[in-house]
């Protein structure tokens, strides 16, 4: 990384202290550090800068280091340092920089966006949920200089974050997937959630800026807009869902990815239309399309003996859960159908009228048994007016899990909760 290597030379003379001049990798973790990295010793890093050290770290950027080894770069603030080092280093790149925030989908999005744009260009994208004030910069500092174009998650938990890394990654697109409920015990109200996400637009043109055009808070913004309604500029046409899969139609071409339900939908033809500002061909977009490898635990199928498994357990909030619960009244009706529902977290003073409202959708839908696990769900389902027989709470996932294995014939399983809540591990 001369680049990276270059710009640390300038703003703090590192030339006597790293061999070759370059930079290995960029590592915040001390038990990846190898010959020649940039260690940032982020929290309890400072711990570890002797071994990584020891490990050949080239240099090492730390705000507590009471030693005098040359290769330690003494800084007020390793975080701050970061981001203005993440900035300069983007400013220099000739790369090109689709920001993706929102509160629902944005890591499905961004990785169709990456499976469509790979097929024509070099493509990063930010790994797992490294989407915060410190995981931007990094993935950031981590893009390879010959990269051509990066597809960036922006997360935030309240005002000025997603203002803080829009300054960084300096977005030449920006997508805004939706504005939901997620984040209310911070920001109180979908109208703050909305100015909050909306901190993105001062960044980008309006021909720049894709958003879901059906969304009632997004409807009115200056921007190019997608969604099943007339009034978008992309319009989705002739969507149907099966076990199989997606198929719909926009500008009149038609389109299938392995994913089932409409917000997926939306999540696709977002990812088509920044394909086609960039250049990328029908076949190409199509054969990208074919090829998605989504994060996991994003309504992922797992199939283990007679049950099939919908990990959709990394984070919930009432409208994902919906989401999910729609999709899933519509799947595998051949099956025994099993909703298993963990809490939701960060909702604030009305998080037990949002679970109730949770488990009544869940009443409706086609599935056989409800499973519900957590403190809110068992404070909700006392409310719960009518035929509660297909509903059983638990306050153990092995009970869960136990109950599960002793299920004969095809069964599909939904399983839908809040971070927090680890439904993943009842598959383990």
């Amino acid at each position: 990384m001369k680049i990276l290597f270059n710009i640390l030379d300038k703003i703090f003379g590192i030339k006597s202290v790293v061999e070759k001049n370059e930079i290995g990798h960029v590592v915040m973790d001390s038990r990846k550090v190898q010959k020649g990295d940039l260690f940032f010793a982020i929290n309890n890093g400072n711990s570890y800068i002797d071994d990584v050290l020891e490990k050949g770290a080239a240099l090492v950027i730390a705000d507590n280091y009471k030693g005098n080894d040359k290769r330690v770069i003494k800084v007020e603030d390793t975080i701050k340092c970061m981001q203005e080092l993440a900035k300069k280093y983007r400013h220099t790149l000739d790369v090109k920089v689709i920001a993706i925030t929102g509160s629902n989908g944005k890591t499905t999005t961004k990785d169709m966006i990456y499976s469509v744009l790979s097929q024509k260009y070099v493509t990063a994208k930010t790994m797992g949920n490294l989407n915060n004030h410190i995981g931007v910069p990094f993935t950031i500092l981590q893009l390879d200089e010959k990269c051509e174009v990066a597809v960036l998650e922006l997360g935030m938990s309240g005002f000025g974050e997603i203002d803080l890394l829009s300054s960084i990654v300096e977005p030449d697109i920006g997508v805004i997937t939706n504005i939901g409920d997620s984040h209310l015990e911070f920001l109180k109200t979908r109208e703050n959630v909305f100015k909050a996400k909306t901190e993105l637009v001062k960044y980008v043109s309006a021909e720049n800026l894709i958003v879901f055009g059906d969304d009632p808070f997004l409807k009115d913004l200056n921007g190019i807009k997608v969604g099943y309604e007339n009034n978008n500029n992309y319009q989705i046409k002739n969507f149907t869902d099966s076990d199989e899969g997606l198929y719909f139609e926009m500008e009149e071409k038609k389109y299938t990815v392995s994913l089932n339900g409409k917000h997926n939908c939306i999540n696709t033809a977002m990812a088509i239309v920044i394909g086609k500002k960039m250049g990328v061909s029908y076949e190409e977009i199509s054969n990208g399309l074919k090829n998605l490898e989504l994060t996991p635990m994003r309504f992922q199928k797992i199939e283990k003996e007679n049950i099939i498994y919908i990990n959709d357990a990394y984070n919930a909030s009432p409208i994902s859960v919906g989401f999910s619960l729609e999709t899933f009244d519509k799947l595998y009706n051949d099956a025994l159908k099993i909703t298993v529902l963990g809490d939701m977290l960060e909702l604030g003073e009305k998080e037990i009228e949002y679970h109730e409202n949770i488990i009544e959708k869940a009443l409706i839908i086609h599935t056989d048994k409800i499973y519900l696990y957590g403190e809110r769900m068992a404070k909700a389902l006392k409310v719960i007016q009518g035929n509660k027989e297909k509903i059983t709470h638990f306050t153990n996932k092995e009970d869960i899990k136990n109950i599960l294995e002793k299920e004969h014939g095809k069964t599909a399983v939904l399983l839908k909760g809040s971070r927090g809540m680890k439904l993943e591990e009842i598959i383990r």
